[in-house]
């Protein structure tokens, strides 16, 4: 028994292009099928039984079941995955925001390299090191919020020799 052998010419093009639309629209079913599932999961107004009995249909008339879903609840499953997004973008806003703002502020390590930057040069003297490094060490001001060298330095006495 001989096996026959096909070679690229007994394929012609438009079948290629056939075969092509038929995996193309495959791969689309299978997205379109997913997104449908997600949105059962997804909708907080649906009973668990309502989304059981979505999903039965899904799985037992799958063609079916997504284009009558679409149909029935097609409208609001848009209307959810715009929700969700705006949900996620006002969760990276304000995290965004949250950064930038803690952005400015200086660790007490900061402080500290700071203030030992200024002793060296000599800006300031070992006394006001001292109680200036107390200060960030404590963490706090009198206004409550953490120290920075600006408030060290305010706060060391004005003699300079």
């Amino acid at each position: 028994m001989v096996a026959q052998t096909y070679l690229a010419y007994d394929y012609p093009l438009l079948s290629a292009f056939w075969t092509m639309l038929w995996f193309f629209l495959l791969v689309m079913w299978f997205v379109l099928l997913f997104r449908v599932v997600l949105d059962v999961f997804r909708d907080d107004s649906m009973s668990g039984w309502g989304k059981a009995g979505w999903l039965v249909f899904l799985v037992v008339l799958p063609f079916l079941g997504v284009l009558v879903y679409l149909i029935a609840r097609g409208k609001d499953m848009g209307r959810r995955e715009v929700a969700q997004a705006r949900a996620q973008q006002q969760a990276f806003d304000s995290y965004i925001r949250r950064t930038a703002a803690e952005g400015g502020r200086h660790s007490s390590t900061d402080e500290l390299v700071r203030l030992s930057e200024m002793r060296t040069r000599g800006d300031i003297t070992d006394e006001e090191f001292r109680r200036a490094k107390d200060l960030v060490l404590s963490d706090h001001t009198a206004s409550g919020r953490p120290a920075t060298a600006a408030d060290a330095r305010s706060a060391a006495p004005a003699h300079r020799p």
